[in-house]
């Protein structure tokens, strides 16, 4: 389906919970990071801030609602960005845990995983030589046994419990699978459109960067759901990330971007933030005469709740 004068939703994922501090000094550890570099990125064009959690003493991942408190109402009170909170958190965590902020803030958005899989970046331990914190070696060497479980009864759950809030979804799809699972649940009621689709290339258990397979993860979403049931988007991992969220855009696409994604802006270089991917892909994005949506209009086209519906 043809969309006329159609505008890119870029989101930003600021901080995650797969890099670790010694991998970038510029990774926001504490919550007045994430909320500056969250807000800097929503000033850039970012319409859609997609948010973890860090201990703000040694940089872990953490699933308290206690931090999160810190920084989410920081970030809504200084833009009209959509905050979009995780519901993966870590591969470390428990549902509960993943869960427990969510299910207090009822947010317009939570993202959500859409099959278990095989997630790591183990390698990457290997090639760093010093350390910040102990915790970090074992955590991304663990990663190499570590399954990152979203069952079909986990993820019913959250679309039960998040969707009772009104909260939508990002749901992200590694693999031609979690399609079938989102139309799964479509075909159960469970869900309803349209469905905003991250479609993730270049994690280690996932898709491939490859040209090839963001064809058929289109092709095969446009034949479950229908193309004008969903809003495409177009997550690439490390260094993968500008050329392939740009060619996911040229293919009709939304794109996303963060220092969750990649803590690199370009060869060797380290971003200094979010923001700093946020504009360049928004510079390329606008030389090639697309437009960026507002986040009023990224509400509008993903049909969110608003927030004043929100506890934050």
């Amino acid at each position: 389906m043809k969309r006329a004068n159609r505008k890119i939703i870029i989101s930003c994922a600021i901080t995650g919970s797969t890099h670790t501090p010694s991998m970038s000094e510029y990774l926001p550890l504490t919550p007045e990071q994430i909320a500056r570099q969250s807000i800097e990125a929503a000033e850039a064009g970012a319409a859609i801030i997609h948010l973890h959690a860090r201990n703000p003493e040694d940089g872990r991942p953490t699933p308290d609602p206690a931090v999160y408190r810190q920084f989410v109402p920081v970030i809504a009170a200084a833009t009209d960005a959509v905050v979009n909170i995780t519901t993966g958190g870590s591969t470390r965590m428990t549902l509960a845990e993943r869960l427990a902020y969510p299910l207090q803030a009822g947010p317009e958005m939570c993202s959500l995983n859409m099959g278990s899989m095989n997630f790591s970046i183990h390698g990457v331990a290997s090639r760093i030589t010093e350390w910040r914190y102990d915790w970090e070696k074992p955590y991304l060497e663990g990663m190499e046994d570590q399954v990152f479980r979203n069952t079909f009864k986990d993820i019913r759950h959250i679309l039960e419990e998040l969707g009772a809030k009104g909260t939508r979804f990002e749901f992200e799809c590694y693999d031609v699978g979690h399609l079938y699972n989102l139309a799964y649940f479509a075909e159960q009621g469970l869900v309803k459109p349209p469905f905003f689709i991250q479609s993730i290339f270049g994690v280690l258990g996932g898709l491939g960067p490859d040209p090839e397979n963001l064809t058929l993860m289109r092709m095969t979403a446009d034949r479950l759901l229908g193309r004008e049931n969903y809003q495409f988007s177009v997550l690439g991992a490390g260094r993968h990330q500008i050329p392939f969220v740009t060619l996911g855009a040229l293919m009709g696409g939304n794109v996303r971007v963060g220092l969750e994604d990649s803590i690199y802006i370009g060869k060797g270089i380290q971003a200094k933030s979010s923001a700093e991917q946020v504009r360049k892909i928004r510079r390329i994005l606008e030389e090639l005469s697309l437009e960026i949506a507002t986040p009023a209009e990224a509400r509008e086209m993903l049909q969110l709740k608003g927030p004043r519906s929100v506890k934050f």
